[in-house]
């Protein structure tokens, strides 16, 4: 009985652990692009213009991409698609970024909008 105890513990234990690692694999890798030479993409609170700003990156920064899109898009999905079908499908939609932002380790979700950014 003390094992079955010991072995429920530590799968309880263990479960977070399994399931943070997954959802980290889940990431598509995306990079800023297109924005003005002296303007930055920012990355929204919510998925709309009006939504607080969390954190703002130039052209050619990576960004870490959840993968879920509005408007039924999913990056997963048409990542085997060439990158200007991508930037076609996500141009006029809101795209979650997960980010740190103070660059502490407190990563978050964001919003950016799909017309500034492109595949790597």
């Amino acid at each position: 009985m003390n094992r079955f105890r010991i072995a429920v513990v530590v799968l309880i234990v263990s479960i977070p652990a399994m399931l943070g690692q997954a959802y980290a694999n889940a990431f598509v890798a995306w990079q800023v692009s297109d924005v003005a030479w002296n303007d930055i993409l920012n990355v929204r609170a919510w998925p709309s213009s009006k939504s607080a700003i969390r954190a703002g990156y130039p052209n050619g920064a990576p960004l870490s991409m959840t993968g879920k899109c509005m408007n039924g898009v999913d990056l997963k999905n048409i990542a085997g698609l060439p990158h200007w079908k991508q930037r076609q499908m996500v141009r006029y939609t809101w795209c979650e970024v997960w980010h740190d932002p103070t660059n502490t380790g407190d990563w978050q979700n964001g919003w950016v909008y799909g017309k500034y950014i492109a595949p790597m």
